[in-house]
């Protein structure tokens, strides 16, 4: 089964809350040893303003707007 949980502080820690039907269906107990796999969701804000291109944003929509007048 899989899951999504978004990460809480919790004191100087990160915690997850898994679903209910998820602990139901795993028999997970309080004090149950578990493993999982952690795979980050991009959120595509994150990236806005990182990336490297040579054009500016400017330069970018002046070659795209003569492009649309041809």
């Amino acid at each position: 089964m899989e899951a999504e949980a978004v990460a809480r502080k919790w004191g100087d820690s990160i915690g997850f809350i898994i679903p209910k039907e998820l602990a139901e269906k795993e028999k997970i107990r309080p004090k149950s040893r578990v493993k999982f796999e952690i795979i980050k969701v991009m959120d595509i804000s994150d990236t806005f303003g990182r990336l490297k291109r040579k054009l500016s944003g400017q330069e970018f929509k002046d070659r795209a707007r003569a492009g649309w007048n041809d």
